[in-house]
């Protein structure tokens, strides 16, 4: 198993483990797995990732298509883009989602509040400055 399969593996075992809840570069930060089909394969895949929630709507969590600032999007990103859905561990709820990606103003206030409360993320955008805008999804309780 490559590195990066196994951190998440062992990522996605200790979520489940712990009602949510993990260590590592993790340790206090709210953390979805979201599950997602490829767009080709078919396949089911499962991606742990940091998540911001809405303030006022506990059925809406946004994620972040950083890839570690990556010059390319995870293909979590085309996946969940490409059918429009998927299905969210939450806690230890499992539920599903429509898939909505912000543009614009609303982007950019979403990205900036999260790179306010988790620093790194404010590094993946510098990191990916004029190569791609990194994109942000509104995943909403179906």
């Amino acid at each position: 198993m490559s590195e990066p399969l196994d951190f998440n593996a062992r990522t996605i075992a200790e979520f489940r483990a712990n009602g949510g809840l993990v260590g590592g570069p993790f340790e206090g930060a709210p953390l979805v797995l979201v599950h997602h089909r490829g767009r080709t394969s078919g396949k089911e895949y499962v991606a742990p990732m940091m998540c911001l929630p809405h303030d006022d709507d506990p059925d809406i969590v946004y994620v972040f298509a950083s890839k570690g600032g990556a010059p390319t999007d995870p293909d979590w990103y085309r996946n969940l883009t490409a059918a429009g859905e998927g299905t969210v561990e939450r806690g230890t709820e499992m539920y599903r989602v429509s898939v909505r990606e912000l543009t614009g103003d609303e982007r950019d206030r979403v990205y900036a509040e999260q790179a306010r409360r988790y620093p790194g993320f404010a590094e993946y955008a510098r990191q990916t400055a004029g190569i791609r805008v990194i994109p942000v999804l509104e995943l909403t309780r179906a």
